[in-house]
């Protein structure tokens, strides 16, 4: 046996053993991370108000004696582990939660009426708090840097893009980003996603339908929106089904109307809201020309006016680097097995992780916590919700190996 295959069987001996090290920590503190997890659970905050879970956060930084910033992005918390020689890599956490009123019978039930962590954020916030444990723990074994990214306001308020653009990819510059997001319809302990496009770019459209309102017994006094906001809600699905290419990915949907306080009222205007969303940015560009140049020309039609607005932020498609999806399925399949770990195709579902990775190289990936045993069978920004936590060490454990995987392949590439 020749000197050069001695040292690869001797890497992946020292590879599986690290590996094994990696889980069996992980395991030992599931509780404390299940209680991290039940204690923001309990207290959901939503986009930019994420005081309460900043601070345990902060405190849990501090306790594990983590080097850290915090107020950025408002609430946002950046800590530091490793030596700082070497690369620098990211991995990245969510913070707030939904306006959702939560309906589940666990009994770390969300204390706040109309609040609740339907998109697993508590989760997300946990096991990077696992991770930061389990890094610091073995601090000494990591030759580089790793940034702990806590931002706010994925949901909606593009908490990720004020994160970058107040520089926490920055001083020292990170070179890749990983990030997990939990999901309900997956078997607990399964992981997938996929290099290239895996989530939609998305924009919010608002239109105001202006006419002129009166009786309701008589409508030919009026200039009724409602009949014509009801025209526009129809006709925009025709842009998707007849001016979009059936291999193309695309989808309007009007999801909040508002028009009226009285049966016998024709109200003056009406308020459409819904969301656009497409595989590319210039689909989504594409689209919001065809939803105003409709909603307009329909309005007019009718004797109406509309107001079409694009509120808010076009969140890009999420974009996973080929090296480093590679990178993290193989990081993954050491801690879940190779049967685990799949390749899936883009969905239309958007996230602000997509700021980060417009910037630099990086993996956002899904893991399973499902189980039916225990009714989690609900997908996120559901009010059923739930998770099997034993989904939480593993999803630390993933956090790390990525974390070493990544600095070992930089400093070697």
């Amino acid at each position: 046996r020749d000197s050069s295959t001695s040292r690869g069987l001797g890497d992946v001996y020292k590879r599986q053993m690290q590996t094994s090290k990696i889980i069996s920590q992980a395991k030992e503190i599931q509780s404390w991370i299940v209680e991290k997890r039940r204690t923001i659970h309990q207290h959901p905050e939503l986009m930019y108000e994420e005081f309460e879970t900043s601070k345990l956060v902060q405190k849990t930084l501090s306790d594990l004696d983590i080097t850290f910033e915090k107020d950025i992005a408002i609430t946002g918390v950046v800590g530091i582990v490793g030596n700082g020689n070497g690369p620098c890599i990211a991995l990245r956490a969510d913070m707030d939660a939904l306006p959702i009123h939560e309906e589940t019978d666990i009994d770390f039930k969300s204390k706040i009426d109309g609040k609740m962590h339907a998109c697993g954020h508590d989760c997300h916030t946990a096991m990077l708090l696992g991770a930061a444990r389990l890094l610091k723990e073995n601090e000494e074994e990591i030759n580089g840097t790793i940034k702990l990214i806590f931002q706010p306001a994925e949901e909606g308020g593009a908490g990720g893009k004020m994160m970058r653009d107040h520089g926490v990819l920055q001083n020292p510059k990170v070179e890749q980003i990983y990030a997990l997001h939990v999901a309900g319809t997956m078997p607990m302990g399964t992981l997938a996603s996929r290099e290239g496009t895996l989530l939609a770019g998305t924009s919010t459209v608002k239109i105001i339908v202006k006419g002129n309102g009166g009786h309701a017994a008589a409508p030919h006094h009026t200039i009724d929106p409602v009949v014509t906001g009801s025209k526009i809600i129809v006709e925009l699905q025709t842009i998707i089904s007849r001016e979009l290419s059936p291999l193309e990915s695309g989808v309007i949907s009007i999801t909040m109307t508002k028009a009226g306080n009285a049966c016998n009222v024709i109200p003056s205007t009406m308020e459409l809201e819904g969301t656009i969303r497409s595989l590319t940015l210039e689909g989504i560009l594409k689209l919001q020309t065809r939803v105003k140049e409709v909603a307009e020309s329909i309005a007019i039609a009718n004797r109406c006016k509309a107001e079409v607005t694009f509120p808010g932020n076009d969140y890009p498609p999420t974009i996973n680097d080929a090296e480093c999806w590679n990178l993290g399925k193989s990081a993954a399949i050491e801690i879940l097995g190779d049967a685990q770990v799949a390749e899936m195709g883009p969905i239309m579902g958007g996230e602000d992780f997509a700021y980060y990775t417009q910037e630099i190289p990086g993996c956002f990936s899904f893991l399973g916590v499902g189980n039916t045993e225990i009714d989690a069978v609900y997908d996120v920004h559901h009010p059923m919700f739930k998770v099997d936590e034993e989904a939480l060490p593993l999803g630390a454990a993933i956090h790390v190996n990525s974390a070493l995987k990544a600095l070992k392949s930089l400093r070697e590439g």
